[in-house]
Formats: C-alpha cells, structure tokens, sequence
C-alpha cells in the first residue's frame, strides 16, 4: 500500500533499498547518519518511541527504557490500557484526549506534558512530542514518531520558584512595601501597586512618568535626596535614605527608601529598589527621643537634688531620728571608742512585728504614727550616749557602749518590748504591735562594729523564726544556721525571679474504673544546685518571707498554661486542684486576680487546709469563697481527718470534694478499726453529696479496700506518682497503671478462690 514519507531521510533509505546509486557508499553514509542521530539523541536525553500501525510494531529506545527505571534491554508493554494506567489519575483524560488529537494530524497537540508513574513509584513529569510521518490512501495515520523528556526536575523548579514568588508577594503586601524597578540607560521606571498606593497616585496613567518620584519629593528635603540619588546613579553604591513625600491627595508622609544596581541579563544597568511608610514610625521615634531627653534632663535635675540630700541629710524625716548613713558614721566611731577604751559595744537590731497589718488595715498614715510613736519609745528607753536610729522601714538599731555583763542589755530589751506591745490610740482605734529584737556584743582590740551588726542581725532572724515578741542573743554556735536560712530566703527571691518554682502534676483516678478524673497541682523549686525540692524543704521560709501567695499565683498560672496545652495535644484532663495558702485566700483582690486569668467553669478546684479553711473564717475568707464559687471554680478540704472540723462547718462550707489525709489511709491493710473511721469519713461525705479523694494510696490492697469502702477517687504512688507537665500525655495515654493493677486484681481473684480447697486440705 503506498505511503506517504515526511522526511528526506526516510526518501534517502527508500532510494537505497531500490538500488539507486553506489549501495556501498550509500549503506556508509546511512550508518554514519544513524550513528550520529543515535548518539545525538542520547546525549540530549530524548527517549524516542515510534508506533507503526502498518507493520504493528512498536519500538521504544533504550533512553525512553531508562527514564521511566526500566532495563536497556527490557521490552516494554505494548499494552495501550496498562501504559494509560501509570498516567496520573488527574492526567489521564487530558492525555487520552492529546493522544487521539496526535494521532489525528492535530498540530496543537504535537506537543504535551502529563505525569507518569516511575518503575520506583514517584511521579515523573514528561514532555511528549509526538508527529505522523506516514498515512494510507485514506489520509489516515499509519506511523507516528516522537520523542519523551523527562522534565520533572525542570517542573519542581517552576513550582518551587512560583511558590517563592507567591511568597515574595505575600510579604510584601504584608509589610506593605512598594518594589520599583529603573532602567538607567532608557530613562524608564516600573512601579508596582503598593508603590503607587504608598505615593497615593492611584489612576494614574501606566506607566508612570520618571520624573514622579522627584516631584513628590517634599520641597524641604528634595535638593538634599536627589542630590544622594545621582550620586548613587555615579558611583553604583546603594541608596538607603528617609525623606518625606507629598502624595497625589496632598498629605505628608515620611518615607524609608532602600534601592541597589544590578545588570540584567542583557547587559543593562538596572536600579531596584523599596519604599515602605514610616510615617507613624518616625512619630514615635520622635517622641520618644523627646520623652528621653526630658526623662535625662530630668534625671539630671534629681541626681543634683541627690547628691545635695546626701550631703546636708543624715536624719530620717518622718521620726528625726539618724538615718542609716548616719549609722554607718557612727559604727566607726563607736568600735574606735570601744577599742581604746577596751569597752564592749552592743548593738541592738530590732524590728516591729505586725506593722505591715496597720499599714495595710488602717493605711499609712497609720503607720507613719506607729512608727513615730516607736522611735519615741526607744528614745526614752536608752541613755543620753546611746544612739538610736531608723535604717528603714520599720527596722532601728541602738548602739550601747557596756563594760560588762549582758544583763543591762537583756534587761533594755525587755524593757522595749514591753512598752512597744501596749496598745497605741490612733483615730478611735487601737493598734497594737510588738518587736522583735537581736542583740550582738563584742569587745577588743579586733572589734568589728558592722561585723557585730551583722551578728545582731542574724539573731534578730532567730528571734522572728522562734515565734516574734521576744529577743536573742548572737550565738557563734548558731550562726552556721541562721546564715543558711537566710542564704535560702535569699535564694528563694532569687528563685521567684528566675521562674524556678515549677508545678509537678500527680494523676487521680476514678476508685471503680480507674479511669483519669482529675490531677493536683504541687509546688515544686527545680533549685540550680540542689535540683527538685519538695515544699517541706522551703515553705517554712517562704512563709516568713511573705511569698507563698506568689507561689500559689505562679503554679496557677503555670497549671492554666498545661492544660491549654494539654487539650490541644486532645488529651482533656476533666479537673486540676490546686492549694491556696490561707493569706492567699484571705487577699481583699483574689476575685480580681482570678477573673483575669479567665478560668473556665467546672475546670479548677482550690485545695484548702482543713486547719485554716472551716471553723476560723473570716470576712475577707468568706467573701472570697463565695467570689470562687461565682467563677465556678470548686473547693476542696486537704488533709480531712487531722484537723479540728465541724460537721456545722462542713455544711457552712458545702466544699465539693473531701481529700482523707494519707495518715488515715496508710494503715487500712492492717487496721479494722482505721478502715470503719475511713468508712465513716466516706459516708459523711456521701450523705452531704461531697465526693470523697483518698490519697497516699500505695499499694493494690490500698486500691482494693477503698473500691470496698465505695470511695470515690484515688491519688497515690501505687497509680502515678507527681511528674512533670511533659510527662502527662505519655503516662496517660500508655495506660500503665491499667495494667498493673488489672493484674493485681486477677491474682486476687485467684487467691480468693483457692482459699476454701486449701482450708479443707
């Protein structure tokens, strides 16, 4: 059947085989063609395919073979259903369309791209283009030749490049910074739209002229900015500068300008550069730069002030007493006197106990008059030649030369107590107070005086720590103790400031099912050099320094932040206790305090002591109850049992939950008696509708005995012991404790029903 030929080479083969010319030289020049075609196509990469349909034969070249990870010499499938099911589900239609378009003669379809599935299973993108070299009488197809290319990695760098592009843009419209583009040799500039948004030239003419920018520029500044301008265009150096505009609608703005050169890939110098509005920017800066030099003027003004206050003042001004330079004076002096006349001198620290509750209940006019009245008591108590002063606060020193015995000095310390604890009349009230005293005394040639302060210090310390009201004497011996107390009260502020105190949580658990109900927060001091300390290694001191209610304030805070945490992980723990100290619960802002902190209802419940929380409440106590209960955050009894509670104020309060302390659970296993008073603890809390938690649960038989005694919740080593929040994912959704106790409770079963065969044995 005759065909027609599309190409001169295939008219040159066709003459060779009908023997026209030298067959020699013409086999020659055909093999020496052929060899460079083949070599040609496979240093360019071009997996070639030819399907002749006359002959029904199809040929792939070994490059087609290899881009898809086939063999060289693996014979591909002929298959036109099995070949169309490795083309990408979104592709194949197109590709079923291009192909029947191909073989049709279609020009538009001579060239396509679709997606293949690789020997190894990745997508491959390929170019196919494709042609019909030959046809029947009819006209229609019988061979089509092309040629596959393996783009993939050309398309990886177009989407990587488009999604940098589609990024580029983004930040810029986020910034909103305007990007233009200069063409130096042609005098030509291109704005972008944020650009001409920024300069406020919208519908203007495209493109814009480039003599706009020079006659936006503000008169005051456009000599000096074109003049930096042309020096850059000069010299090729950047141009970065700050100047205002006048915008298309007439208002005034201060604009950031940053532009470089570059040279385009056809060998033109090109500008591209920034603008961004930095009008409020610079406001700001300006008005700050002018609150710093008043603040600085200022400054100057009061350091004056200073130096000359520290040169003319050494009395306190509220009690006129010497202040705490004049103190420092008068140590030289009194040790220099001390040492030639070889007499002792003593130092008495003394500081008031209960000021801060007049200061706080009656304010600090109050105060001021306790403290007036406290320096007219210690002057009256002292000789004509002791000297007394206030070195802050409400802390004073006396400074007493002696020849002997301690006794005339104990004797004037008891004497100042005495008369600081009677009660002081002030506006139709009585305030009363008292003090807290420590005396040092030294003598000898090596006297010390603010050593000797020292001293007197740290048994002031020892005398607030055994109870307030009452003075000490230094003690060597007891230096090492007090220096370390005071070393850890210090490092306790320190700790507040470096976030050291962090919550651990311990799981409780529903006493039937075992299943997660809830989690109490505990303190805990992660100490740089000691590591995790428990509270009984600090609360004492924290609760002389006034700062447990910071404390309880940052594991609130801290628990808060966890379970937000938690129930984005989709871990939702149902309710977090946490303790309250009793002057936290006393605090007049507590309401204030916790609305800020947006606790959802039902989420949060307070631990209170049993000693501090029932038969005692006060007012504030009371109010503040009642404000939690509004913000739906529930109250707990800790510690029920070892206390003094009523059952009237059991009902007063109506706590939610009732915590049985773990001295009471720790005997169950080997105590009837203690499990009839656990027993009855849980009944109490049954007939009053309050859940019963029993902690320090221990051990399987702990959890055994109170599911008997129908308790409601467990906490306790035997199930989880207190970790950290990071920890409480893992731990519940591994499900460990389950497993444990599941097996706890089959070999009790066992145990069980072996008794009766082995008693009859």
């Amino acid at each position: 059947m005759p065909v027609k030929k599309a190409h001169p080479e295939a008219d040159d083969l066709a003459a060779a085989e009908a023997g026209v010319g030298n067959v020699a030289d013409d086999d020659s020049d055909l093999a020496e063609r052929e060899s460079r075609w083949n070599h040609a196509l496979v240093g360019s990469g071009l997996g070639v395919w030819d399907h002749n349909y006359r002959l029904d034969r199809k040929y792939y070249s070994q490059t087609w073979k290899t881009m898809r990870g086939m063999a060289p010499d693996e014979e591909a499938a002929g298959d036109y259903d099995a070949w169309l099911a490795l083309v990408h589900p979104d592709d194949r239609d197109f590709v079923v369309h291009a192909i029947d378009r191909q073989n049709a003669g279609d020009p538009d379809f001579q060239i396509f791209e679709y997606r293949e599935r690789h020997r190894d299973g990745h997508w491959m993108w390929i170019d196919c283009r494709g042609a019909c070299v030959e046809w029947d009488e009819s006209g229609v197809p019988t061979r089509i030749i092309g040629t596959d290319t393996d783009i993939t990695d050309r398309k990886e760098a177009e989407d990587t490049l488009s999604r940098l592009s589609r990024r580029l843009d983004l930040a810029l419209e986020i910034s909103r910074i305007g990007v233009f583009e200069a063409d130096i040799e042609n005098d030509t500039v291109e704005w972008d739209e944020r650009l001409i948004s920024i300069y406020g030239l919208k519908g203007a003419s495209r493109p814009i002229a480039s003599d706009v920018w020079a006659k936006s520029l503000h008169p005051d500044d456009r000599e000096r900015v074109l003049g930096l301008s042309d020096r850059s265009v000069e010299s090729g150096s950047d141009f970065q500068q700050e100047y205002r505009i006048i915008r298309g609608d007439g208002a005034e703005r201060v604009i950031r300008a940053r532009s470089a050169f570059f040279v385009d890939s056809n060998g033109h110098r090109k500008l591209i550069g920034a603008n961004w509005d930095v009008t409020e920017e610079v406001a700001l800066r300006n008005e700050l730069q002018r609150a710093k030099d008043l603040a600085e003027a200022h400054n100057r003004e009061l350091e004056v002030a200073k130096e000359s206050i520290e040169r003319l003042a050494l009395h306190d001004y509220l009690t006129g007493l010497p202040n705490r330079r004049y103190l420092d004076k008068m140590l030289d002096e009194r040790s220099a006197e001390c040492r030639a006349k070889g007499l002792g001198l003593a130092i008495l620290h003394i500081d008031l106990d209960r000021f801060k509750q007049i200061n706080d209940t009656l304010g600090h006019r109050a105060g001021d008059a306790m403290l007036q009245h406290a320096a007219s008591v210690l002057k009256n108590s002292v000789r004509a030649v002791d000297f007394v002063a206030r070195i802050g606060g409400d802390e004073f020193v006396i400074l007493c030369t002696v020849d002997s015995a301690s006794k005339k000095i104990g004797g004037l310390a008891q004497r100042i107590i005495r008369e600081l604890r009677k009660p002081v009349r002030y506006e139709g009230h009585d305030c009363r107070f008292g003090a807290s005293i420590g005396i040092a005394i030294d003598s000898g040639p090596k006297l010390d005086a603010k050593q000797t302060l020292l001293d007197a210090d740290i048994a002031l310390y020892r005398a607030k720590g055994l109870g307030r009201n009452r003075f000490e004497f230094f003690s060597a011996s007891a230096r090492r103790d007090i220096i370390s107390a005071k070393h850890l009260a210090d490092e306790i502020l320190i700790g507040l400031e470096r976030d050291e105190f962090v919550p651990f949580y311990q799981l409780q658990f529903d006493a039937r099912t075992l299943d997660v109900v809830g989690v109490e927060t505990l303190a805990r001091w992660q100490h740089p050099v000691h590591g995790l300390l428990t509270p009984d290694r600090f609360l004492a001191i924290a609760e002389d320094l006034d700062v447990v209610s910071t404390i309880d304030a940052l594991i609130l805070e801290r628990a808060i932040a966890d379970r937000r945490t938690w129930i984005k992980d989709g871990l939702p723990v149902p309710k977090i206790s946490v303790n309250v100290s009793a002057r936290r619960l006393a605090d007049p802002d507590l309401g204030k305090k916790l609305r800020a902190l947006k606790i959802a209802p039902g989420t949060f419940a307070f631990e209170l002591l049993e000693s501090i929380s029932l038969d005692d409440c006060d007012e504030a106590v009371t109010a503040n109850l009642k404000k939690l209960r509004k913000l739906g955050i529930d109250i707990q009894i800790d510690d029920f049992g070892t206390g003094h509670a009523s059952i009237v104020s059991l009902l007063r309060l109506s706590p939610k939950t009732l915590k049985i302390d773990r001295e009471l659970i720790r005997m169950l296993p080997q105590s009837a008696e203690q499990r009839k008073l656990v027993g009855s603890i849980i009944d109490i809390g049954r007939s009053l509708d309050i859940l019963v938690i029993a902690e320090g649960v221990e051990t399987a038989d702990h959890i055994r005995i109170l599911e008997e005694l129908d308790c409601d919740t467990l906490q306790g080593y035997a199930l989880a012991r207190p970790m950290p929040a990071m920890q409480i994912p893992s731990f519940i959704r591994a499900g460990s404790w389950r497993h444990g106790q599941t097996a706890a409770r089959a070999l009790q079963t066992q145990l069980r029903r072996a008794l009766p065969s082995r008693a009859a044995k």
